[in-house]
Formats: structure tokens, C-alpha cells, sequence
């Protein structure tokens, strides 16, 4: 029995294992959250809960194709210590940390590797972790937030979606919560729940307004504390556990056929335009 077609966590299969993996040239998920607060109803392990459900909802579906690592815990939350139960990660320290998975799963034999976020300030971040794994590595590497899933099909959110627009998906939100609800229901403290504006967005300027899925063009990003009292940006009061299940549906659904589009898809090629070969290594350590 070929253990590698069948088991989608990467932690239970054993080295030769990993080689039967690499050989059916299966995609490397990693999930990227953080550990930081959501409010009064949410618990701090939300941003991993979140994208690890999802992948192991599109792991089970296609287990011969995609292998979910153990996720990446702490991410940059600089901005929300004014919460206690926040733990932060130098940026740096986050992006090496990243580009160290990636190049090991590289060195390895995998070639498509997928970071799966699930928390907003890791973008820029994950970001730049993928745009240097791409070049100082020969695999591919592709950062997707989990939320993002959920605009493939264009018909999705406005179907789902009853909070406002900006701000009424943002952060421990009517998505999150409803999400959380299905995916983890016991744990939400449901009386608990309370609406949270975002009060620059109160501005209603055209110019600095946010949300989960939109941002204005010159919007500050500062401490958490300085724009929401409880930490809240959104809805909750909207979420349901049945709106979770279908943003859980529509997600898997979503990273499942991405997988498998990708898997096979030959990498663009590079090709150097210098008259000459150049006669010194990338200065930053990247592939030659």
C-alpha cells in the first residue's frame, strides 16, 4: 500500500514516505496563521483554525495531491499588543522562518508549494516570503489567503454576505465568526457577541476605509487599538453556523480545483537577456 497516495498530513508519513510523495509530485500546503485576539467571543487560535480546516477539507478530497503541513503559529501582530493574548513575530524573523519551510520542501523534491494565510497582516509579509522562495529556490511558490477562495466565483459573496460594505468583514467579523461557528463551534462564546465599528472607516472618506476583502487607496494601517475598542471589526452578529459550512464548501472547493489545475501546470521559464553570461552569483543568494 502506497501510504503517500492516501494520507494528506505531512507529520504522519515517514521518510521513505515522503520520497513516494515527491515522486507523485504532490503540491506542499502550508498553513499561516497567528495567535492573537478576536474579540470577546473569539478564541486567540482563530487565523489558524480557519485555513488549516480548509486544507484539510481539500486534503481529504484529494489526498493523492496535496500534502497540508503543520501550520506556521505566529505571524506579525505587532499592531494588536495593546490585546492581551497577542504573541508577535519580528517581520523578519517571519519571512525567514517561511523561506526556510519552502526551501526544505524545495531541497526535498517538491516543486508547488502553497501558503495558505489566514491572517491579513501576514500578506505583505507571505508576499515577500513567496516572491524570494521563487527565486532563490526551483520550485514555485504561491501565497493565497484563505478568503480570497471565496471571490472565484463571482456569485459567492453576494449571495452569502449580509454585513455592510466596508467593515462589516474585517477582523473576528460575520466570516470569521461563522466560519469559527462551524468549524469549531463549542468554542465561541456566543453571549459573547458584540458589533464592532471601525472608526476611521466612520470617516467615510474615499481615500482610508478597510475591509476583509477591500481597502481604500491611502488607508493607515496603525495600532489596533487606536481605531476598535474591543477588537472587533465587523458583524459577528450576522454569523451563523450554516453561513460557515458554506464558506467552508465553497472554499475547499475552491483550493481543491487550484490544486489540481496547478499540479500539472509546467512552470513559465526564465530566460536571461545579458549578451554575456554575468560572471558573479545573484547578489542576494538567488538561483543562478
Amino acid at each position: 500500500m502506497n501510504r503517500a497516495a492516501t494520507e494528506y498530513r505531512y507529520e504522519k508519513l515517514t521518510w521513505p514516505e515522503i520520497n513516494d510523495a515527491v515522486a507523485m509530485q504532490k503540491v506542499c500546503l502550508v498553513p499561516c496563521g497567528s495567535v492573537e485576539q478576536h474579540g470577546h467571543h473569539l478564541p486567540l487560535d482563530v487565523d489558524i483554525v480557519c485555513p488549516q480546516g480548509i486544507a484539510y477539507g481539500a486534503g481529504k478530497a484529494i489526498p493523492d495531491k496535496l500534502l497540508v503541513l503543520p501550520p506556521v503559529w505566529y505571524g506579525y501582530t505587532a499592531h494588536v499588543m495593546d490585546f492581551p493574548g497577542t504573541i508577535n513575530t519580528h517581520s523578519e524573523t517571519f519571512i525567514r522562518g517561511v523561506i526556510d519551510i519552502a526551501k526544505s520542501l524545495a531541497y526535498h523534491g517538491f516543486k508547488k508549494i502553497i501558503l495558505l494565510n489566514g491572517h491579513g497582516s501576514n500578506m505583505p509579509n507571505l508576499d515577500l516570503a513567496a516572491r524570494r522562495a521563487n527565486l532563490e529556490t526551483d520550485a514555485e511558490v504561491v501565497l493565497c489567503a484563505w478568503w480570497n477562495l471565496l471571490t472565484v466565483d463571482k456569485q459567492f459573496l453576494p449571495s452569502w454576505r449580509e454585513s455592510k460594505f466596508p467593515g462589516g468583514c474585517a477582523h473576528a467579523c460575520e466570516l470569521e465568526t461563522s466560519l469559527y461557528m462551524y468549524l469549531d463551534g463549542d468554542n465561541v462564546r456566543t453571549d459573547r457577541i458584540q458589533d464592532g465599528n471601525i472608526s476611521f472607516n466612520e470617516d467615510n472618506s474615499p481615500f482610508q476605509w478597510v475591509d476583509l476583502f477591500a481597502a481604500g487607496p491611502a488607508t493607515v494601517i496603525s495600532w489596533t487599538s487606536s481605531y476598535s475598542q474591543t477588537g472587533v471589526l465587523g458583524e459577528p452578529s450576522k454569523a451563523t453556523a450554516e453561513k460557515g459550512k458554506r464558506v467552508y464548501d465553497e472554499a475547499v472547493k475552491q483550493l481543491t480545483r487550484f490544486v489540481t489545475w496547478w499540479q500539472d501546470r509546467p512552470r513559465d521559464c526564465r530566460g536571461p537577456r545579458q549578451t554575456k553570461a554575468p560572471t558573479m552569483p545573484m547578489p542576494w543568494g538567488g538561483q543562478a
